[in-house]
């Protein structure tokens, strides 16, 4: 059965606008912004990140015990953020093109609302061109503590306000602060929103330790 040109056109459309991704985190891929939006569609299920270079890192799915930890960490942002209004709190899934071009995403993270209110409405449906105020790391097991810390000195320079990395395999939280070195407590019972977050109160036992 011949195939006139238009409709092999339509077939070619169609494969091109699916990108299944199959690589490692350390693969070498790149992708330019509008593909690396159009990878983040075509693979839902995946964690990605993009570098200012062009670079796509594949992150793994967060093990179930990590998981329930990042949801008590969201929820309870949430829930502050809900009584404070005084921004917006995000999950895992929201990535977000910072000031350096990288496009990145924490674990939980926040906005204030004066802020937020610069991004235009239709930004905000892809990766909103903002620096998160506050950001949450959660270490699981697939992740590398030294690249984590990394990416939280990296999230300062482009405008966090404040950053905690929690360390699930030593029990340790690390916050980070603009000018200020980094401050590491053993198996502190709270965690203070500082003047970033005023009157947020994060309870450990349970999310950093049992």
């Amino acid at each position: 059965m011949s195939v006139s040109p238009r409709e092999r056109s339509r077939t070619k459309s169609r494969y091109r606008e699916t990108i299944p991704l199959m690589v490692s985190r350390e693969s070498g891929l790149r992708a330019s912004p509008k593909a690396f939006w159009r990878l983040c569609v075509a693979n839902p299920d995946l964690r990605l990140e993009r570098t200012a270079k062009g670079e796509v890192i594949v992150m793994a799915p967060a093990g179930s015990d990590a998981g329930m930890r990042n949801l008590s960490v969201s929820s309870l942002l949430w829930l502050w953020n809900r009584e404070s209004k005084l921004g917006v709190a995000f999950d895992s899934s929201a990535g977000f093109k910072l000031p350096n071009g990288d496009i990145r995403s924490a674990d939980a993270s926040w906005i204030t609302n004066e802020r937020w209110a610069t991004v235009p409405l239709d930004e905000r449906k892809k990766f909103a061109a903002i620096c998160p105020d506050f950001v949450v790391e959660i270490t699981s097991p697939s992740d590398n503590l030294a690249d984590t810390r990394k990416k939280m000195l990296m999230y300062l320079s482009q405008g966090v306000r404040l950053g905690w990395l929690l360390d699930l395999k030593s029990g340790k939280a690390l916050i980070f602060r603009p000018g200020r070195p980094v401050e590491s407590l053993d198996r502190p019972a709270t965690l203070s929103g500082e003047e970033v977050l005023p009157g947020f109160v994060l309870e450990l036992k349970g999310i950093l330790f049992d």
